[in-house]
């Protein structure tokens, strides 16, 4: 079983799916993704973060990210479920949901753990960007929905602190201030890359707006 780490390179796999049969580098392409796992089919609080992410596609599509949801139930029962997700949420579930009857990807990416039920994956998230590399993995326990919004923001602070020499504040939101990274040192270099100027709370805590705002 893997014990998957931040940095470590994403483990590809070919698996069913509620669209057939799916391999993970084929589907994500040169974007960004998602994957994250359900202890099972037709249970109240999946259904919810299912109905919820298929409300964000344009949000998904806009990051230039895809989704890709997982249970340990097969294709058929997953395409009964998406029948009730799209009904009782008011959506059309519009990505795939793997059929991981046989707990290959499960195992993979260290889904089951056993002290909290060993047959049942807990709510996983992996946020894979397009080197496959993971740069995010949150688990949660099975009777606590997901925060979908705060997997947005981490996107777009992946993406932003990517491009420039800045990191994110506690409880930022896309368009507030940022910091600039503390490697930085060189005054023409700062100039040059943050022209707004920036406030220095202190040597290491440089305020400065968000870059590309």
């Amino acid at each position: 079983m893997a014990h998957l780490r931040l940095g470590d390179t994403a483990p590809d796999f070919e698996q069913k799916s509620s669209i057939g049969t799916l391999r993970l580098y084929d589907y994500l392409g040169d974007k960004w993704g998602v994957l994250f796992s359900h202890p099972a089919d037709f249970t109240p609080v999946c259904t919810t973060e299912l109905g919820y992410t298929a409300k964000l596609a344009d949000e998904f599509a806009k990051r230039n990210v895809k989704v890709l949801a997982l249970s340990v139930d097969g294709e058929e029962s997953h395409n009964k479920w998406i029948g009730d997700i799209n009904d009782t949420q008011s959506t059309r579930v519009n990505f795939p949901i793997l059929a991981d009857e046989d707990r290959k990807v499960s195992e993979l990416y260290d889904m089951i753990h056993p002290n909290a039920n060993a047959t049942l994956t807990v709510r996983s998230v992996f946020i894979i960007d397009p080197a496959k590399k993971i740069r995010l993995i949150i688990t949660y326990p099975a009777s606590t929905g997901r925060n979908f919004n705060e997997i947005l923001r981490v996107i777009d602070s992946l993406q932003l602190t990517d491009n420039y020499s800045v990191a994110t504040p506690v409880n930022w939101q896309d368009g507030d201030d940022v910091i600039i990274v503390p490697s930085l040192k060189d005054e023409a270099v700062i100039k040059e890359k943050f022209p707004k100027g920036y406030k220095a709370v202190r040597p290491y805590l440089r305020i400065t707006p968000q870059p590309n705002k």
